[in-house]
């Protein structure tokens, strides 16, 4: 694993976008991986290493995230603003690659959103999709829980404290262990100078979240224009991607395949054996 940075343009000028680089850089399989609104690239650790081997996958910290730039104006966090970067880093990697060379993408929530986005695009490089517990229909009342928590900048005294907070807002992540607890904390928050700990995000991401009107949000328009493989992960509990919604994903658009995880709600961590199986199968055996 390497960390690179490329520069993205927003109305506020050059930004900075870091990413991950991992497994054989020469290869011709390239998977990009895409948290959710206020995780960073270390929440792939865990599928990274077991796509590694023979695929390059590359894990960005969407800006504002991680150890990218923060925007200097905040209206610009958006999806323009994050589809123009990734097409910026698709282009990056595949340099050199054929013409006509594609990528796969594995996309949890916001990166999901993403990624459905991008490959929606008339003579899209997305080759194969995985959407990770997000789809065409976004509930109003979970982006109402997720508006409690984002943006509001707390500060811990101590890691352990960190971690205490990061079990109660991402508890529907499912039953993962203490050391992967850890590990998701340790790499979402950063230490200040005066000892204290601060969630790793810039808590102006928040602000596009508050402007959205107060009712469920359509994407079936989206959803409909996506021709390449998909699969959709899903926890039975969600609340962000309802289980009417992940049924009709099965019949709409790319008909794609889906896998549901018990006792797990938004969102699947993709660390647990049988979540990164479900993907190294699909990726694996999917045609693109």
């Amino acid at each position: 694993m390497k960390r690179e940075y490329f520069l993205g343009l927003s109305r506020g000028g050059f930004h900075k976008v870091s990413y991950l680089d991992w497994g054989d850089a020469t290869a011709d399989e390239v998977v990009i991986c895409v948290h959710g609104l206020t995780r960073n690239a270390r929440d792939f650790d865990t599928l990274a290493r077991a796509l590694g081997p023979n695929r390059r996958v590359l894990c960005p910290d969407i800006v504002g995230r991680g150890q990218s730039d923060w925007l200097t104006i905040k209206e610009d966090y958006g999806y323009p603003q994050y589809l123009a970067d990734m097409a910026a880093l698709i282009a990056r990697v595949t340099e050199g690659l054929p013409a006509d060379a594609q990528v796969d993408w594995v996309g949890t929530s916001m990166g999901g959103l993403i990624g459905m986005m991008l490959a929606a695009q008339p003579n899209s490089p997305i080759g194969r999709l995985v959407v990770n517990d997000v789809g065409p229909v976004l509930p109003r009342t979970a982006l109402q829980r997720i508006a409690t928590y984002v943006g509001k900048a707390p500060r811990f005294p101590a890691l352990a404290d960190a971690v205490r907070y990061v079990r109660t807002v991402s508890a529907p992540f499912g039953p993962l262990s203490d050391a992967e607890w850890l590990h998701l904390t340790t790499h979402n928050v950063r230490q200040g100078d005066d000892g204290q700990f601060e969630m790793n995000y810039d808590p102006g991401i928040s602000v596009a979240l508050q402007n959205v009107p107060p009712q469920d949000i359509t994407l079936w328009d989206v959803w409909e224009r996506i021709r390449c493989p998909v699969l959709v992960l899903r926890g039975k509990q969600s609340d962000l991607l309802l289980e009417t919604t992940a049924r009709e994903m099965t019949s709409r658009g790319p008909r794609a395949r889906l896998i549901e995880f018990d006792g797990i709600g938004h969102a699947p961590a993709l660390m647990a054996q049988d979540q990164v199986d479900a993907i190294t199968g699909f990726l694996s055996d999917a045609e693109r």
